[in-house]
């Protein structure tokens, strides 16, 4: 009966999201505030609070409902042999919740009534978040905790429906709009917690403190708890670097680390747009396999040579900033932060392509994480010919046409959402030449 249950409750979403459609409808809501209190427990493995969320509708048709996103269900579902997910959302107000759906990662929120165009509205909610035995994203390394995609977000509505996609461990499945975060973390003071946002401490109840973040137009926030060692530098272009280390990180790591990303964050800047958000915190552990991005926040594995600091902090313009649908367009993150990657290393490029292999015809960079997950021997696709495929076109553009064109890119999808359509007239816009065979060679739909 609770298969059966499940089985038509996601029936149900799919059907909703698909009568919701409409051309022209703007991506809703927006404008999102995120009030969130919560407080954990000895070590950070367990934190439970409040959570109040506010927004607009900017569509041109009424809202009689919202979505939450609880990510950090995707690996998990809804939990076995009697266990509850990880995040568990209970005592909603400002609307009527349905049981979760999409193996818990869904949970909608029926509205009191119809949400007017313009208007304003939000639902509160209990949000008990308990951070899973592995090391990931959303998981543990040792005394170490990371909480990726640990917060409930609302789900994007707009010209195809509700974005209800399911979790996918390789690659992202995350769509969100650029919203406003206020989150305090009542925890021992013996754990660090670098955060999404510009944060502040202060003492809280005995041997607790209290770390405060604000975080403006981001897509989501993390943070991480645990005995860090710590150290901050202010890059030349005024951006404070926030380094976290575990113990047993190799010091030499660390040192290339905290060195790169001071330079890749100003040089970023230059050429895509000042970064934002102030200052960026850099989480790093010798376990953590490769590097997941956050606004303001990465996690990176750390090992003598370094990490991907560079290809991860480039995401903080190429999903944070630009946005894009990652289930649906996974390279537009991707291999954009790789090619910047590419240039801040002055790595040859042209001599790239002989290395990728495509799995059989009907294979295109453009493919979505459907088609990945589905072949994840081949995902390596979009860090290896995407980035060929963007140097290519600089080459066809020209260098320095290639350096406008993205930074008029960004300017135009600064805090907005792009698509691979949008990226294709901004270049264009750029030539005389018809593009039209290039796209198609390099499998650019």
């Amino acid at each position: 009966m609770v298969l059966l249950a499940l089985v038509l409750a996601c029936g149900a979403l799919v059907a909703d999201a698909v009568a919701a459609a409409g051309s022209g409808t703007a991506a809703t809501p927006d404008r999102a505030r995120y009030d969130v209190d919560l407080r954990s427990d000895a070590d950070g493995s367990h934190w439970t609070g409040r959570q109040r969320v506010s927004f607009r509708n900017a569509s041109d048709r009424s809202l009689h409902e919202v979505y939450l996103r609880l990510w950090g269900n995707g690996e998990d579902g809804c939990g076995a042999s009697g266990a509850s997910s990880p995040v568990v959302v209970s005592g909603v107000r400002g609307g009527t919740a349905d049981p979760p759906a999409v193996d818990c990662t869904v949970l909608r929120i029926a509205l009191p009534k119809p949400l007017a165009h313009g208007e304003r509205a939000s639902v509160a909610f209990d949000v008990s978040v308990t951070v899973p035995d592995r090391n990931a994203r959303f998981g543990r390394e040792g005394a170490f905790r990371f909480l990726g995609n640990a917060l409930p977000v609302l789900a994007v509505h707009d010209a195809k429906g509700w974005h209800l996609d399911p979790y996918v461990a390789v690659g992202e499945s995350f769509y969100a709009l650029a919203g406003d975060f206020r989150v305090r973390l009542d925890h021992p003071s013996d754990l660090a917690v670098p955060a999404t946002g510009r944060t502040k401490t202060r003492p809280g109840g005995p041997g607790r403190t209290v770390t405060l973040s604000v975080a403006e137009r981001v897509r989501d926030f993390a943070w991480a708890a645990g005995p860090f060692r710590t150290a901050h530098r202010t890059t030349p272009g005024g951006v404070r670097v926030n380094s976290y280390w575990a113990p047993g990180t190799p010091a030499a790591g660390v040192r290339l680390t905290r060195t790169e990303a001071v330079a890749a964050v100003d040089r970023f800047g230059r050429e895509f747009g000042r970064y934002p958000y102030g200052e960026i915190d850099l989480v790093m552990t010798s376990g953590f396999g490769g590097g997941m991005e956050y606004p303001g926040l990465v996690l990176l594995g750390t090992t003598e040579e370094g990490s991907a600091i560079v290809h991860e902090l480039a995401h903080q313009w190429w999903y944070g900033i630009v946005g894009n649908d990652e289930y649906a367009s996974p390279w537009l993150d991707e291999s954009f932060a790789q090619y910047a990657n590419f240039r801040f290393y002055g790595l040859e490029t042209r001599d790239c392509w002989p290395d990728v292999h495509w799995p059989d015809d009907g294979t295109v960079l453009t493919a979505s994480m459907d088609y990945w997950s589905r072949h994840p021997g081949a995902y390596h696709l979009v860090y290896t010919a995407g980035p060929c495929a963007l140097a290519d076109l600089e080459r066809a553009l020209g260098a320095d046409t290639m350096a406008r064109l993205l930074k008029r890119y960004a300017r135009d999808h600064w805090y907005g959402v792009s698509t691979t359509e949008d990226f294709k007239r901004a270049a264009q816009s750029m030539t005389a030449a018809d593009l039209g065979p290039f796209w198609k060679s390099h499998r650019i739909q």
